[in-house]
């Protein structure tokens, strides 16, 4: 595959690395120094787009791919009031994306355990559960994409918790996402659910780039020659 890389930094590097490392050629790296070469006529010598860049800038980088008529991978979190919006652009040009909050192949599994514990914890309201996310504090957004999946996948499995907050709150209808921002930690969620008699807690921790990095280059395999939107599931064979 030829790639575009929307977005180089840490994150876009780490892609490259693995990228290559899978026999795929990077023909085009977007970064702040050098917007003008993220034209029509460069994207359409790619394959494929990988999109990591930040919140303001996604919905715009995604359009300039559908125009180009290429598919795109996207990781950028923290524009999803516009998700909808972009399916319609999508759409309309017979294009093709992936959107996850977290690429990482470890996460999704984890989302998995954590739909499978909240359908389970749902029958025992004794428990009262929380979450809390560490990124690095070069992070833009709070809570995380990946805060907001975890948190979202509760409340869809039980009835105690109405709503999710990014604050400490007394209201047993609100559910706490706790955002902390610690150099270096890549990332790492927790929800634990906590009684009077014992806790229980899931943890993922990642260690490094590199998952997020080869799930990305997974999902940019798997989109080639597909039309529409896709999430990890789809990607991972879990839907």
């Amino acid at each position: 595959m030829k790639i575009a890389l929307i977005g180089y930094g840490k994150m876009g590097k780490a892609i490259e690395k693995v990228a290559i490392a899978n026999g795929h050629e990077i023909l085009l790296k977007i970064s702040s120094t050098n917007k003008e070469a993220f034209t029509k006529e460069n994207l359409c010598k790619c394959d494929v787009a990988i999109e990591f860049t930040n919140p303001h800038n996604a919905v715009e980088n995604l359009i300039k791919c559908f125009e180009a008529g290429i598919p795109v991978i996207c990781g950028s979190t923290g524009w999803l009031n516009e998700l909808n919006r972009v399916q319609d652009i999508c759409n309309s040009n017979d294009g093709a994306f992936v959107y996850a909050s977290n690429f990482s192949i470890g996460v999704n599994l984890f989302f998995e355990l954590n739909t499978y514990l909240a359908k389970l914890m749902s029958q025992y309201p004794t428990y009262n559960v929380q979450l809390e996310e560490i990124h690095h504090t070069e992070k833009k957004d709070a809570p995380s994409g990946t805060a907001i999946t975890l948190a979202e996948q509760i409340l869809e499995n039980q009835d105690k918790k109405k709503q999710w907050v990014n604050h400490l709150s007394d209201s047993s209808e609100e559910l706490e996402i706790i955002s902390k921002r610690i150099d270096p930690a890549p990332g790492t969620h927790k929800i634990k659910y906590a009684s009077l008699i014992d806790d229980i807690e899931i943890i993922h921790t990642a260690h490094n780039r590199e998952g997020f990095a080869k799930g990305a280059v997974l999902a940019a395999e798997y989109i080639i020659g597909k039309k529409g939107y896709f999430g990890m599931k789809e990607v991972l064979g879990l839907k």
